[in-house]
C-alpha cells in the first residue's frame, strides 16, 4: 500500500515525514504501509522509512473526548519500560502537540513481530498443548515483570492517584452502572448476584497493598506471542493504563482465562477452542516467580482481585448492552456483550462461594 492510500485526514505523510525528519530519524520514502487491525479503536500504521521498521499509533477519526490524553499517557508509559525488560513495544518518539497532525496526538513505536492467539494460532502452537500450556504460564509472567516495575524509579510518580485505589474501584463502577439508566431503551441492569458481589467485595476488601504499574486490560487478546514459540513477545493496547493495585491486573488476567462451556473460551479465538492451558493456581505460581512483583502485596487475596475484575469488566461490558438497547450500538453486539457480564458475575459468584 502507498502513502496515499491511507486517508490524510488520519496520517498525512507529509507532515510526518519532517516531523520525522526535524528529530533525526532516518529519511527517504515511505515503503510497505499497512494499516494494522486490532481489538482497539485508536488508528495503528505500519511503515518502513529508511531501513527502519514503525508502527504509528494515534486516535479514530472522530476523536473521543479523552482520545489525545490517554495517547499521551501511552506513549509516557512505554518510554518508562525502556529497559525494565516488561515485553512491550518500545516507543521511538512521541508527538503530543495534537496541532501538527490535524488535531490529534500521536507516537511511533517499533513493530512487534508475534500473533494475536486470540485471532490465529500457527501451526507450530495449535499442534502442541505443551506449547500453549506455556503461553498461559508465560501471560502470567509477562505480567508479573510489569508488577515488578517500580513506577516512581521510572518516572511514573505523578502518573496516577493510586491513594484508595481499592477503597473507591465498587463505589465508583457502581455509579458507571448506575449511569446507564439515563439511556432511554434500558431497563437497568437485570444482573443476578450483583448486590451480592457487591457487598462481598466491601466487606473482604485487602487491608494493605502496594502501589504500581497497572496494564488495565490485561487479557489474552491483549498479548502478542512470538512465532518460534511461547513467549509473550509484547503487551499490547496501554490505553488503559495506570498507578493502581498490580495484582487487578493478575486478577483481570484470571477473570477472562477461558474457560469451556462459556462465552470467555470464545472471547479467546483459536487459543480458547485449543484448550491445554494451564489452571488459574498455575497462573498464580507463575506470577509469584517473580519475587518483586509480589512484595508488599497480598496475593493469598487474589480471590477478591478476581471477583473485582469480573465485576468491574460486566459493568464495562453492559455499558455497551445498555446503548444498544438505546439504539446506539449493534443490537447482536448488545447481547453478546450481555451474555458475558452475566458470566462474568456467574463467574464471581462460584469464587465466592468457594
Amino acid at each position: 500500500m502507498q502513502p496515499e492510500q491511507i486517508d490524510p485526514a488520519l496520517v498525512d505523510f507529509a507532515v510526518l515525514a519532517g516531523w520525522m525528519d526535524a528529530r533525526g530519524l532516518p529519511g527517504g520514502p515511505f515503503e510497505d504501509v499497512a494499516p494494522l487491525s486490532g481489538g482497539t479503536q485508536n488508528l495503528l500504521v505500519r511503515f518502513r522509512r529508511g531501513g527502519r521498521g514503525y508502527v504509528l499509533r494515534r486516535g479514530p477519526a472522530h476523536l473521543r473526548a479523552r482520545t489525545n490524553e490517554v495517547l499521551r499517557r501511552e506513549a509516557r508509559v512505554l518510554a518508562a519500560l525502556e529497559g525494565t525488560g516488561v515485553p512491550a513495544p518500545r516507543l521511538i518518539a512521541a508527538c503530543p502537540d495534537e496541532t501538527v497532525m490535524r488535531g490529534a496526538v500521536f507516537y511511533l513505536m517499533t513493530p512487534v513481530e508475534g500473533f494475536n492467539a486470540s485471532v490465529t494460532l500457527p501451526p507450530l502452537h495449535a499442534g502442541d498443548a505443551a506449547v500453549r500450556r506455556e503461553m498461559g504460564l508465560e501471560a502470567a509472567r509477562a505480567l508479573s515483570a510489569l508488577g515488578a516495575v517500580d513506577h516512581e524509579a521510572v518516572g511514573l510518580g505523578d502518573f496516577g492517584r493510586p491513594g484508595g485505589f481499592l477503597e473507591r474501584q465498587v463505589g465508583r463502577w457502581t455509579s458507571e452502572l448506575e449511569s446507564y439508566r439515563a439511556l432511554e431503551g434500558y431497563p437497568g441492569p437485570r444482573i443476578p448476584g450483583l448486590e451480592e458481589v457487591s457487598a462481598w467485595l466491601e466487606a473482604h476488601r485487602p487491608a494493605a497493598w502496594r502501589p504500581g504499574i497497572m496494564h488495565g486490560d490485561y487479557h489474552l487478546a491483549n498479548l502478542m506471542y512470538s512465532f518460534d514459540g511461547p513467549r509473550v513477545a509484547a503487551i499490547v493496547d496501554w490505553e488503559m493504563c495506570t498507578i493502581g493495585d498490580p495484582l487487578l491486573d493478575l486478577g483481570w488476567l484470571l477473570a477472562t482465562w477461558p474457560e469451556r462451556g462459556d462465552q470467555s473460551a470464545a472471547l479467546a479465538g483459536p487459543l480458547g477452542a485449543a484448550g491445554g492451558l494451564p489452571a488459574a493456581d498455575e497462573l498464580v505460581a507463575a506470577y509469584a516467580e517473580r519475587p518483586a512483583a509480589v512484595a508488599g502485596r497480598d496475593l493469598p487475596s487474589i480471590t477478591w482481585y478476581t471477583v473485582l475484575a469480573c465485576f468491574k469488566l460486566g459493568i464495562v461490558l453492559e455499558g455497551t448492552h445498555a446503548r444498544a438497547c438505546a439504539g446506539r450500538a449493534p443490537a447482536e453486539t448488545g447481547d453478546l456483550l450481555h451474555s458475558i457480564t452475566l458470566d462474568l458475575f456467574r463467574r464471581a459468584r462460584t469464587l465466592i462461594a468457594s
